[in-house]
Parts: C-alpha cells; structure tokens; sequence
C-alpha cells in the first residue's frame, strides 16, 4: 500500500509540472459505463480509485483499481488492469488478496453518423490472483461503449458488455448493459447518473443506480467522486468510491 501511494504522488508531482496542453484527460472512470475514445497517441494514462461496497451483512473495500491504458495510434489502445487489492471488512470469514490481471485493447469504431462515438473493447483477464478471489480461469471478455452529444452540456451514453467468467470450473456468461445521462457543470466539471446492470446465466441479476461527478485540476489531472445502490436483491446496498488519474505525453513534454 505504501508503494501505491508513492506511485499516485510522483504522478500528481510529474503532471502538474509539465505545461497544460489539450486534449483533456478523458478516462474510463468513474461511472461503469467506459469512455468512447481512445487516449491520445503515444500517451501513458494511469485511472486510479478506491471503493468501499457494504450490503447483506458484508463489507468490504477495494483498491486501487488502477487502469493503465497507452495510446499506440489515434484510434487504438493497449490496457492493462493491475491486480487490485480486495480486503474483506465484515461478514462470515470475508476473503482478502489481489485479484486477476487484465490484458486487453481498445478500438475507436466512430465517430458514427448521427453523431455518435462508438469503440470496442476487447481483453483477457489471467488467473493470478489470491486463491479466494481469482476464478483460476482465462476469462475473456468485450464491451461496446458508446456515446453522444446532446448540446447544452447535455450527453448520454451507455456499453453492453460481455463477460466469459470461469465458475467452479465451468463458464458463466455474464451480460452487463449500462446507460447514463451527462451534465456539464462547469467547463472543468460534470456529473452524472447511471443504470448498470448484471445478468448471469447461473444467479440472481444485480442493478444499480450509480451516481456521481468529476473535476478536472488540470487539463490532464482528474478527481472523481461517486456513489451508488442496489435496486435489486442480489445488488450491493450501497457504495462510496473516489479516485485520482492523470495522464503523460512524453512526445508533447519534450
């Protein structure tokens, strides 16, 4: 942990010494629904949180929930997922350890007639996580975010997603659609709310409504707040979750 939050502080010290220059930040957090647009080519985007989740008896927080995505044209990105920290808080013998690594890429598709931007999502997550937290599989999986501008402030967007998680020992497919409604609130800030759902083939479906805002420090420095609940009995009950992420162009700081 204390090298988590070495790592965030040399971040935040290397972006706000280097001069601010468009695009903005744009990242994948923090509501569910990930962003339509690749980062800029050649730049190294780090998307950091911390979530606290609590429901039927159980708690439990994670972190640091740190995305890594590069810019390797104008309409591609490699990602990488670092294991996040999981620990069990409350609850019958809660389990604790890092959860799967994550590979994967992103494809900008629009934008699209009408407006709208659309990218495609595709990864591999690898069993290299604690044993009561991995699924001991290869578990691939897609997502389709899209998005459109509205005018005013005003945009909405969503993602449907696709998960082939391994479940004792055998897949589990696992269908996961979003929608979101966007304002503006000022030129730095927005907000946010969002519908996110859960369907697995084995289980109970798990919806949200999910709330929240961002504030860009600078134009490439991101803080996010957000919270949420269940609106269905296998869901959480509640949850509270902010995060940090910047980004670096080597090639524009040089």
């Amino acid at each position: 942990m204390r090298y988590l939050l070495l790592f965030f502080c040399a971040g935040m010290v290397y972006a706000q010494s280097q001069p601010d220059r468009d695009p903005e930040i744009v990242t994948d957090r923090p509501d569910v629904t990930e962003a339509s647009t690749v980062v800029p080519k050649g730049s190294l985007q780090f998307e950091n949180g911390l979530t606290w989740t609590g429901g039927h008896g159980t708690s439990s927080f994670d972190v640091a929930e740190t995305l890594v995505r590069y810019g390797i044209s104008s309409r591609t990105e490699i990602r990488f997922v670092i294991p996040n920290y999981i620990g069990g808080l409350a609850g019958r013998n809660p389990a604790s350890g890092f959860d799967d690594v994550a590979l994967g890429m992103k494809q900008q598709l629009g934008p699209l007639p009408g407006g709208v931007d659309l990218s495609v999502i595709v990864a591999l997550s690898m069993p290299t996580g604690a044993n009561r937290i991995s699924t001991h599989g290869f578990d691939p999986f897609v997502k389709f975010p899209w998005s459109k501008e509205l005018g005013r402030g005003w945009s909405v967007g969503g993602m449907q997603s696709f998960f082939w998680y391994t479940q004792d020992g055998r897949r589990n497919g696992d269908w996961q659609p979003t929608f979101y409604v966007e304002r503006e609130i000022t030129k730095r800030s927005d907000a946010f709310v969002e519908f996110a759902g859960d369907y697995t083939q084995r289980g109970a479906p798990r919806e949200i409504i999910h709330f929240g805002a961002a504030y860009r420090v600078r134009p490439r420095q991101q803080v996010d707040f957000h919270f949420g609940f269940g609106v269905s009995n296998a869901a959480p009950s509640q949850f509270f979750a902010m995060g940090y992420s910047f980004r670096l162009d080597p090639r524009r700081d040089q």
